[in-house]
């Protein structure tokens, strides 16, 4: 086990000469770019939302909120979904609505409780369409262990909602000792993501472009409450951990890195990349790190705990295929460098936009 933990320690790339030619962002207008879970939305978060919100915890932008009340500590979350198509292999934009916001309150150690949902329905969507959909909802519900307990609906013109858009919150308990956070995380932390990466946003786009990649590639869209309480079973003592769904594990990885001010070293091959996942992406000409996952978290765990909650993510179901991908170092901090197979490094950096949209 202390083989697969232990990693090299990273070569310092010279930096001096790189340049990164990104395309222009001076907008006057809100792009798709923007929705895409990297630079652009963190811009778009930084320099509109957040000054015109303000309060320190939504500074934290997190998941989810931790909230003190009443004497007990509560995880919120909101989050909204606008995939297409609405049936995708291995679930539906309710799965989405449901897993999605289930997972952003685990990320902060919570056993969800609460669901709200809000159905924003387009004029002419047919009615065994919505039916089916509600009872996907009611059903990744009951698998989540939470109970949907109030809602909305709005109906807007035809032409102006592609079918159907949801939007679900979530509340749940945070347990005592438990202290998710990217500010905790320190040099020598081990990370471990808990399966293979990338089948949510190529499941996605096998259905959506009609392409076809040799094997039929299913969402992981999935809870991961109890793979969560699982780990937290171990130890409480994990310091941060993160759901890489828009803009991927890169996404998840630097966002972490900048938020703690330490830099990440991962192990290209360590990385558990599907083989259709590999080949769509070789195909495609994209990084398997930037796709969205629907059903996989990264663990940024003390080295002293890292075996132990390891084998107790492989003992569960949804962490079968769990693996030490890195760690991480006091070099380079803020920024996330991937060892390749040959020996050479390269940097995974924030995303600009999303290499594909509407994946969520």
């Amino acid at each position: 086990m202390s083989d697969t933990i232990e990693t090299p320690p990273a070569e310092q790339p010279d930096l001096t000469a790189w340049t990164c030619p990104l395309p222009l962002r001076d907008q006057t207008r809100v792009v798709m770019g923007h929705g895409g879970g990297g630079v652009m939305s963190a811009e778009l978060v930084d320099h509109v939302f957040a000054p015109a919100f303000g309060g320190p915890l939504l500074a934290g932008l997190g998941d989810s909120a931790v909230l003190e009340l009443g004497g007990a500590r509560l995880a919120f979350s909101t989050d909204s979904f606008v995939v297409r198509p609405l049936f995708f292999p291995g679930g539906s934009i309710a799965d989405l609505a449901v897993n999605g916001t289930v997972n952003d309150l685990a990320m902060s150690g919570a056993r969800a409780a609460y669901l709200s949902c809000g159905f924003i329905l387009e004029e002419g969507l047919e009615l065994p369409v919505l039916g089916r959909l509600a009872e996907a909802l009611g059903a990744a519900a009951r698998a989540a262990g939470v109970e949907v307990a109030t809602g909305d609906t709005k109906v807007v013109e035809a032409g102006h909602g592609d079918g159907l858009y949801i939007n679900t919150a979530g509340i749940g308990l945070v347990p005592a000792g438990v202290d998710l956070r990217p500010q905790r995380v320190v040099p020598g932390d081990v990370v471990i993501v808990s399966g293979a990466i990338g089948l949510h946003g190529v499941a996605i786009m096998s259905v959506r472009e009609g392409l076809e990649f040799g094997a039929c590639v299913v969402s992981d869209c999935a809870p991961l409450g109890g793979l969560v309480e699982a780990m937290l079973a171990v130890t409480p003592d994990l310091h941060v951990l993160r759901d890489p769904t828009r803009g991927g594990l890169a996404a998840a990885l630097n966002e972490i890195a900048g938020a703690a001010g330490v830099g990440v070293v991962v192990q290209e091959r360590q990385v558990p990349v599907p083989p259709p996942v590999a080949g769509a992406c070789a195909m495609l000409g994209l990084d398997p790190f930037y796709v969205a996952n629907e059903g996989k978290l990264v663990a940024f765990v003390p080295r002293e705990h890292a075996e132990a909650v390891l084998a107790a993510m492989r003992a569960h179901p949804l962490g079968a295929e769990a693996a030490v991908i890195g760690e991480a170092v006091e070099a380079h901090p803020g920024m996330v460098v991937a060892r390749t197979g040959l020996g050479g490094t390269r940097v995974i950096d924030l995303p600009l936009g999303e290499q594909l949209p509407r994946i969520c």
